[in-house]
């Protein structure tokens, strides 16, 4: 089984280079099927996630092109099945955009209800609430979601609560339904902004993502493209808490300073020099940091995804900080395993009070989720001894070649298959 072995207590120095946006990939890659023309979507992030779902739309007839490892063209024109299979969907949660990208283009699709990482509860009620506004008929049938529609017309949509995944489903579906959509409530995260600039590029008429209100004109047809997907804001932030965590200095590049604003002003409020450049940022931190409070919010607000990273640097800084979640309720799983390591942590409900501790120590830890698993590596590099970290498939859904990255960087870190390979690199490193 994989497994990441580290040996921690050296701080992180040097440059990393950020990688593609999964969340806004994932969307654009089923926005490409909504044209009969071919796509060309580069900066893609190579991980799991992504390969998973060009399969899946390789299944059901797209011509998938991969010219290198960040780069895919897509020709939709020969879809022919518009159902798609669970063995893809159970393995991630942003299959369900292929409802809005199929029902836009062809007023007809069948999706399984997703799967992807147990953090908590994330219904699905919104995006149906947004394809029935838009006059389709939408059932849950033997597991599957099935929506079609004689025809689709604009609507005005309030979402009853900020989300992500409904924003962009049925901003796709009603970039092709008749007349004009509103989006009251709309989520304004950058990947939202990246899936209408994309599906402006193809010919759609969508003004105001970004903002809580989206207007869409819609459009009969859409056209091929050439686009490059904005960069990762939670892989940018992952290592920006690396740098923190390790008492590093680490300049992030290829980043929008922008979208890191939550993250940088926590890491500067806890002690950390933070430089920004027009398209990187430079993170260290040279003493112990000092405690916060911070709540996950919506986009402009702390992210959700970076909220397990943020509580790893916490658990090494000093005194007391309060770590809660709004978003999603069981997204503290990793406490346990981080408790193996010497933090001091409670949970109360969605709250985590956190007593910073001078430092951690190695032990075996199991990544319960994407986001946990990635700071769990952070702990490990930061602790005193060796650490391994278990199910690292879940890593890999959204992040590319992370080991490789934390070496360059100067991190004692080895992907190994078995106890051997544990023992060979406790045994090299020594």
């Amino acid at each position: 089984m994989e497994q990441y072995v580290i040996r921690g207590g050296n701080p992180l120095v040097g440059e990393v280079e950020i990688g593609g946006a999964k969340n806004a990939a994932l969307a654009i890659l089923t926005a490409a099927t909504m044209t009969d023309e071919t796509v060309l979507i580069e900066n893609l992030p190579d991980v799991s996630d992504i390969n998973v779902l060009l399969e899946a739309i390789a299944e059901i007839g797209a011509t998938v092109d991969r010219i290198d490892r960040h780069t895919v063209r897509i020709n939709a024109a020969t879809i022919g099945d518009l159902s798609v299979d669970y063995e893809y969907i159970k393995k991630i949660r942003a299959s369900y955009y292929l409802l809005g990208a199929l029902l836009g283009k062809y007023k007809r699709a069948e999706v399984p209800l997703p799967g992807g990482c147990n953090i908590g509860s994330r219904p699905i009620d919104q995006h149906l609430k947004g394809f029935r506004a838009l006059g389709a008929e939408v059932s849950i049938r033997h597991g599957a979601i099935v929506a079609s529609a004689a025809d689709l017309h604009g609507s005005h949509i309030f979402l009853d609560m900020v989300s992500v995944g409904a924003t962009i489903n049925i901003m796709m579906a009603a970039s092709m339904a008749r007349g004009n959509t509103t989006i009251e409530n709309a989520a304004k995260e950058p990947h939202v902004v990246d899936v209408a600039n994309f599906l402006n590029s193809m010919g759609a008429n969508i003004k105001g993502a970004g903002t809580d209100v989206i207007r869409i004109k819609g459009v009969d047809t859409l056209h091929g493209t050439s686009y490059a997907v904005v960069p990762d804001m939670i892989e940018a932030g992952t290592y920006m808490f690396a740098a923190a965590a390790t008492k590093g200095d680490v300049l992030i590049k290829n980043v929008i300073p922008k979208h890191l604003e939550a993250t940088t002003a926590k890491l500067e409020e806890i002690g950390c020099d933070v430089e920004e450049f027009d398209d990187s940022i430079r993170v260290s931190a040279s003493k112990r940091l000092g405690r916060t409070h911070v709540k996950t919010q919506p986009y402009p607000g702390y992210p959700t995804d970076m909220q397990p990273q943020i509580a790893v640097t916490l658990a090494l800084a000093n005194g007391t900080s309060i770590v809660t979640e709004s978003i999603f309720e069981n997204r503290f799983r990793y406490v346990d395993e981080l408790t193996k390591m010497g933090a001091t942590i409670q949970v109360d409900g969605r709250t985590a009070i956190i007593s910073g501790v001078e430092g951690f120590t190695g032990a075996d830890v199991h990544a319960p989720d994407l986001r946990a698993g990635a700071a769990l590596v952070i702990a490990g590099l930061s602790a005193k001894g060796f650490t391994t970290v278990s199910d690292i498939g879940y890593i890999y859904r959204g992040y590319e070649q992370f080991e490789q990255k934390l070496k360059q960087l100067g991190g004692e870190i080895q992907l190994v298959n078995n106890e051997k390979e544990v023992a060979k690199f406790k045994l090299k490193i020594g």
